[in-house]
C-alpha cells in the first residue's frame, strides 16, 4: 500500500458549544482527497487546546498526550480509503474553547516506519460562527481633526508649543558631553530599525536640521526639556535615557507632521517639559513557547523604546524549551531547545515534526543587551523555577530524586515539572546556571518565576517527604504524599500556600535569593514567590498577575510591586469575546480602551502606592504562531500601557490617544485583514 502525497491530505477542525443541552465536542476529520488509500498511522496535533487523556473520545484513541500536543490512533486495522473521512470527536478539554487559536496549530500523521507526513491544516472553525478570522493589528485612523496639534505617546507632562514652521528634512544632533553623543548614536540606530527610509536621522550635508544636546542640571534620570524657535531645537536632559527620550518625542512629532500635514504640525516655538510618573515600564516577551529569533528580539526592543519602556523582561525558559546558552551544561541547548517528532520535548504549540526551535548563543545576548541599553532599556532575565522546568529536566535528569514515583501534573499538562528542592546537586546545577547568567546581564535583576508550582509537587519524592517531616512534622509529610497525581485544569488553582509544596518551594527560594544577593543582585518573582514570607523584601521585587487586590495586598505586606494583572496586562488575552478574534480567554478580554483607561492602582492606599516600581504588559506566546496574530494582541496596547506608565492621569484622554496610536509602529507590520 502506498503511502498519499501529503497534498491529498487535509485536516478540518470544527468547535461545536454547547447548545440545547447538549456536550460541547471538538471534532477534528481527516480527509484523503488522494487515490491511495492510508493505513498504520497516527494522527499529531498540537495545541493551545488540550485534550484530556482520560476523557471520552470517540473515533480513535489518546495514545500520547503531553500538555497540548496530543496523537491520536485510530481503531484496529483501520484504512483511510481514498475518497474518505476519518471522523474524531473529542468530549474531553483542559478549557471549552472561546477562539479560534484554542484549537490544532499543527498537524501531522506518524508513520509505522517512523517517518512523517506534515498536513495542510486550516484554522478551527466555529459551528455557530461564520466570521472571517481576524488577523494582523487593528486599524486607528487618524481622524481629519484630531484633539491636539503634534502627535506623541506617551502624552508629556507639559506641552507649551505655538506656531508652525516648515517640516525640517531631518535630525542631526549635536551632542556636547559624552552622555549626549551615546544618546544621538542610539537614536539613529532607533530610526534605522524602525524607519530607514523615512528620513529622521540625516546629516547636515543632506539637510537636516541640528538638534543640540545641552546637558543640564536638575533632571531626573529619564526626563528631558525639548525647546522650539525658529533658529533652534535643543534638548536638555542630564542623561543618555533623557537625551534619547527628548529625540524620540522630536521624532514623533516630526512623523505626525510628515505622515499627516493637514492634521499636525511642527512647532515653530514653545516646549515640551517631561518625566515619567513611573520608574518601571516593563514589557516581558515569553519566547520558550514561541522562538523568536535575534533580528526580532532587537526590533521590538526598538518599539518599547518608541513608547518610551525601559524595561524588558525576557522569559527564557518554561515547560516548552529553553533558550539561552549555558557553557557548563551544553545539553540544555543541545536538548532542550528543540521540539519535534520523537525529540525529548515533542511538537508543541504548532511546532512541525521536524526539529525546531532556537535558542540565544552568549554572543547574541551581548549584542541585545548592548542595544537595549543604548535604547535605555535594561533587560530583565527570567529562568523560572522550580515549576515550569520540563524542558530543563529533559537536558538535566539530576534536578529530579532518582527515587521519585509516581507523578503530579502542572496546570498546563506537564508531569512532574519542578526541580527537586531538597538536593544538594539541585543548587549546584542552578547557581552555575545563574552565574553564567549574571555575567551576561549586567542590569543584575534576576527573576526566578516561582509560578504555578502545582500542589502535589515532590508528594512521590522520598528526599521531599523527608525533609518535609524534619520542618514541618509527620501530618505535613503524610498530607503531602496523598497529594500525587492531583491535576488542575485552571490558571491560579493551585493554591499551595501553606501546602507541603509551598514550604519546600519557600526553602529553595530563600536559598537561591541569598545566593543572587550575594552576587549583588535583585530578585525577582511571580507573585507565588511570596509564599512563606521568606525572601528579603528590600532585595526582591514581585510580578502580581491575578488581579489589583493581590498587588495592593503584597505591597501592603511590604513587598516592592509591579503590576501586571492578567485581566488586561496580559496581551495574550483576546480583545473581545469574539471567536473570530484570536487569543487566550482565562483570564477574560480586554481590547486597547480597557487597557487604557485601566487603573494599576486603583483603591491602594498611600503606603501601599510606596512599594509600587510601576506597570509591564506580559506577552505570553501560546496562542501565536502566527505573526499577524501578535501584531493583533500587541498593538496598539503595549502603547495604552506606556501611557499609563508615563503620563499622569489626569492628562490621560482615551479620544487623544486613539487619534495618535495608528502612528506608532508594529514589529510586523501587519494590519488587520
Amino acid at each position: 500500500m502506498s503511502t498519499p502525497r501529503p497534498n491529498a491530505l487535509r485536516l478540518e477542525t470544527l468547535w461545536n458549544p454547547p447548545a440545547d443541552g447538549k456536550e460541547f465536542s471538538y471534532a477534528l476529520r481527516l480527509k484523503n482527497l488522494g487515490s491511495e488509500p492510508l493505513s498504520n498511522f497516527s494522527l499529531c496535533v498540537s495545541g493551545p487546546g488540550r485534550v484530556d487523556p482520560a476523557g471520552r473520545v470517540e473515533g480513535a484513541t489518546v495514545s500520547q498526550r503531553l500538555s497540548n500536543f496530543t496523537e491520536f490512533r485510530p481503531p484496529a486495522d483501520f484504512v483511510l480509503g481514498a475518497g474518505e473521512t476519518w471522523t474524531i470527536s473529542v468530549y474531553a478539554l483542559s478549557w471549552q474553547f472561546r477562539h479560534w487559536t484554542d484549537g490544532a496549530t499543527s498537524a501531522y500523521l506518524a508513520l509505522s516506519d517512523g517517518s512523517t507526513i506534515v498536513l495542510g491544516i486550516e484554522p478551527t472553525r466555529s459551528s455557530v460562527s461564520n466570521a472571517a478570522l481576524k488577523r494582523g493589528a487593528e486599524i486607528y485612523p487618524v481622524p481629519a481633526n484630531a484633539p491636539v496639534q503634534i502627535s506623541v505617546i506617551p502624552w508629556p507632562n507639559h506641552v507649551a508649543v505655538a506656531s508652525r514652521r516648515p517640516l525640517p528634512a531631518g535630525f542631526a544632533p549635536q551632542a556636547q558631553s559624552t552622555e549626549g553623543e551615546a544618546a544621538a548614536k542610539g537614536f539613529a540606530a532607533l530610526v534605522d530599525h524602525l524607519f530607514a527610509v523615512e528620513g529622521i536621522g540625516r546629516t547636515e550635508a543632506e539637510g537636516a536640521v541640528p538638534v543640540i544636546l545641552r546637558d543640564a542640571a536638575g533632571f531626573g534620570p529619564e526626563a528631558y526639556r525639548l525647546s522650539f524657535d525658529e533658529e533652534n531645537l535643543t534638548v536638555e536632559a542630564s542623561s543618555r535615557t533623557g537625551f534619547l527620550y527628548g529625540l524620540v518625542t522630536l521624532g514623533q512629532i516630526w512623523r505626525g507632521a510628515r505622515l499627516h500635514p493637514g492634521v499636525f504640525q511642527f512647532p515653530g516655538a514653545g516646549e515640551i517639559v517631561d518625566e515619567p510618573a513611573m520608574g518601571w515600564r516593563g514589557l516581558h516577551l515569553d519566547v520558550a513557547r514561541q522562538f523568536y529569533g535575534a533580528a526580532e528580539v532587537k526590533k521590538l526592543l526598538a518599539v518599547l523604546a518608541w513608547n518610551k519602556l525601559n524595561r524588558f523582561h525576557w522569559h527564557l525558559s518554561d515547560d516548552e524549551a529553553w533558550r539561552v546558552e549555558i557553557d557548563a551544561y551544553p545539553a540544555l541547548t543541545e536538548i532542550g531547545a528543540w521540539r519535534g517528532h520523537g525529540l525529548a520535548v515533542p511538537p508543541l504549540l504548532g511546532s512541525s515534526p521536524a526539529r525546531t526551535g532556537g535558542y540565544y548563543s552568549k554572543a547574541v545576548i551581548r549584542e541585545i543587551v548592548a542595544q537595549a541599553k543604548s535604547f535605555g532599556i535594561e533587560i530583565v532575565p527570567e529562568i523560572d523555577m522550580p515549576g515550569h522546568c520540563y524542558a530543563m529536566q529533559q537536558a538535566i535528569p539530576e534536578l529530579r530524586d532518582p527515587a521519585e514515583k509516581g507523578s503530579y501534573y502542572s496546570v498546563q499538562g506537564f508531569p512532574d515539572n519542578c526541580i527537586n528542592p531538597v538536593r544538594e546537586q539541585t543548587y549546584e546545577i542552578v547557581e552555575t546556571i545563574l552565574s553564567e547568567l549574571i555575567e551576561l546581564f549586567p542590569f543584575k535583576v534576576i527573576h526566578l518565576g516561582a509560578d504555578e508550582v502545582p500542589l502535589g509537587a515532590w508528594s512521590g519524592s522520598p528526599a521531599a517527604l523527608d525533609r518535609l517531616r524534619t520542618v514541618a512534622g509527620d501530618a505535613v509529610a503524610d498530607a503531602h504524599a496523598q497529594r500525587l497525581n492531583v491535576v488542575t485544569n485552571t490558571h491560579g488553582a493551585d493554591d499551595i500556600h501553606g501546602s507541603g509544596a509551598a514550604i519546600l518551594q519557600a526553602e529553595f527560594l530563600e536559598r537561591v535569593q541569598r545566593f543572587l544577593a550575594s552576587k549583588g543582585c535583585i530578585t525577582g518573582g511571580w507573585e507565588e514567590a511570596a509564599h512563606g514570607d521568606v525572601i528579603d523584601k528590600e532585595k526582591s521585587y514581585l510580578c502580581s498577575w491575578r488581579n489589583v487586590e493581590v498587588s495592593a495586598e503584597l505591597a501592603e505586606r511590604g513587598y516592592q510591586m509591579v503590576v501586571c494583572p492578567g485581566q488586561v496586562y496580559y496581551l495574550d488575552m483576546a480583545l473581545r469575546p469574539d471567536w473570530d478574534e484570536p487569543g487566550a480567554s482565562w483570564a477574560g478580554n480586554s481590547d486597547a480602551e480597557k487597557l487604557y483607561n485601566f487603573d494599576p492602582v486603583g483603591g491602594w492606599t498611600a503606603a501601599q502606592k510606596q512599594k509600587l516600581l510601576g506597570i509591564q504588559a506580559c506577552i505570553w506566546s501560546e496562542p501565536m504562531t502566527d505573526r499577524a496574530v501578535f501584531d493583533r494582541l500587541v498593538f496598539p496596547r503595549i502603547s495604552g500601557l506606556a501611557e499609563t506608565g508615563w503620563t499622569k492621569p489626569s492628562a490621560k484622554s482615551w479620544e487623544r490617544f486613539k487619534a495618535l496610536a495608528g502612528l506608532m509602529p508594529l514589529l510586523y507590520g501587519l494590519q488587520q485583514s
